[in-house]
């Protein structure tokens, strides 16, 4: 088949879409495919180190991104007619798949099949306008936020199939009347070759606690934060950030106004360094605002993972790094604002670290088995290479009558219910 992604980041970026899409597309061109690839020229994260990945890749001359809400406005503005005449010009594909960055790409993927009649694929990385408004950025029910999510929601029910990373993010999806059947669940993964369990350096006497990655507005710090504060007196605790990101200045001020001391920040780690960045801790520390449930999926828990190490998520229950904890016993869960519970925790972790070496030995095993590179591609590729069924004249007057019933006539528990137990 010949198989087209359009997303803003790709190879040698190494932000997690980024590394997500030059994983699958790698696989893709091993099994066979012939792959192509539109993306800009980068500048979300440093360049990885890895080689190129044998894909055609058609870089656009977009404006360069930036962190900056005027420069990352226009690069997404200069990426969007780029992309639709690039992907014009290209011969006809068998599969279209969009990602959601920039935010609306997938509009792109829909104008592809009505005009070239390729299947059409949304990559669910992030929902929008549903992030924005969540994160307090677009006014809830304004013009933004109704006009954004008709589009949105207008490409999603024109696809072929939605790909989401998690159960949490198809009730979302279907909380937006995008039917529970369109939807495809496909958790992301990591490569337990290229992440290896590495001993710890330093003393043994601390229980080092790490975040790695881009630490943004998404993610809940104010528990953490005066857990720190309630800790920053006791020698057997020391917490490292390692990473970027829009609120890594908000947690610099606050250490600073409190003179905490127990915290460390370095820079990103290469991809090819990530064993050894993430043996810096004996904890990986994932954290989630409550708002943003299902609207994105922190996939910095698969990394943790491979790397041996327990998961410790400041986050709603119904997250996706919650479930992966209390299915696999991998880690442990708190709730966002219960800095109380999370500081009881960490004094008890501190006196048993046989709880966080097993905790850690499981979730190698359970990234082995669920979640490791070669189970992750599977899951999408199977997904992509599925041929469409022609519909009978019965299927097509179902479709009709379902698409007539309102959202408001399904119960949420029936929603829930609809994507218990589904593990793709």
């Amino acid at each position: 088949m010949k198989m087209l992604f359009i997303n803003q980041f790709f190879w040698p970026d190494s932000s997690a879409t980024s590394q997500q899409l030059t994983d699958l597309t790698t696989a893709l061109a091993h099994r066979g495919h012939e792959v192509h690839v539109v993306s800009s020229r980068g500048g979300y994260a440093e360049a990885a180190a890895t080689d190129a990945p044998p894909v055609t890749v058609h870089r656009l001359s977009s404006l360069a991104f930036s962190r900056g809400k005027l420069q990352r406005f226009f690069s997404y503005v200069s990426f969007y007619p780029l992309a639709f005449l690039r992907v014009l010009s290209l011969p006809r594909m068998d599969v279209v798949v969009s990602l959601t960055t920039p935010p609306l790409i997938a509009m792109v993927g829909q104008v592809t099949k009505t005009l070239r009649g390729s299947r059409h694929y949304i990559w669910e990385q992030d929902i929008y306008p549903d992030v924005a408004t969540e994160l307090g950025k677009v006014a809830p029910g304004g013009v933004i936020d109704r006009v954004v999510g008709a589009v949105a929601d207008s490409a999603r029910r024109h696809a072929d199939g939605i790909v989401s990373l998690g159960r949490c993010m198809k009730l979302r999806l279907v909380r937006r009347g995008i039917p529970a059947e369109h939807i495809h669940i496909a958790e992301n993964w990591s490569n337990s070759a290229a992440i290896m369990p590495m001993e710890r350096p330093g003393s043994s006497r601390e229980l080092v606690l790490l975040y790695s990655g881009n630490l943004g507005l998404a993610h809940e710090v104010k528990t953490l934060q005066q857990s720190m504060l309630t800790l920053s007196g006791d020698p057997r605790f020391r917490f490292i950030f390692v990473g970027g990101g829009g609120r890594r200045q908000e947690l610099k001020q606050y250490l600073a106004v409190y003179d905490i001391h127990s915290l460390e920040e370095r820079g990103y780690v290469p991809r090819d360094r990530l064993s050894e960045g993430l043996a810096l801790g004996d904890i990986g520390l994932v954290l989630q605002d409550s708002a943003c449930s299902g609207l994105v999926v922190p996939s910095k828990v698969y990394g943790i993972m491979a790397s041996g190490r327990p998961i410790l998520f400041v986050g709603p229950p119904d997250a996706t790094p919650a479930l992966h904890i209390r299915e696999h016993g991998c880690g442990w869960q708190v709730d966002g604002g219960d800095h109380a519970g999370l500081t009881r925790l960490l004094l008890h972790l501190a006196e048993h670290r046989d709880e966080v070496l097993e905790a850690g030995r499981r979730a190698r095993a359970a990234l082995l088995q669920h979640y490791d590179l070669p189970q992750g591609t599977e899951r999408i590729a199977r997904i992509l290479e599925q041929q469409p069924v022609k519909a009978t004249a019965t299927s097509k007057a179902k479709n009709s009558r379902l698409s007539e019933v309102s959202l408001s006539e399904v119960s949420l528990p029936a929603v829930a219910r609809a994507c218990e137990g589904e593990h793709a």
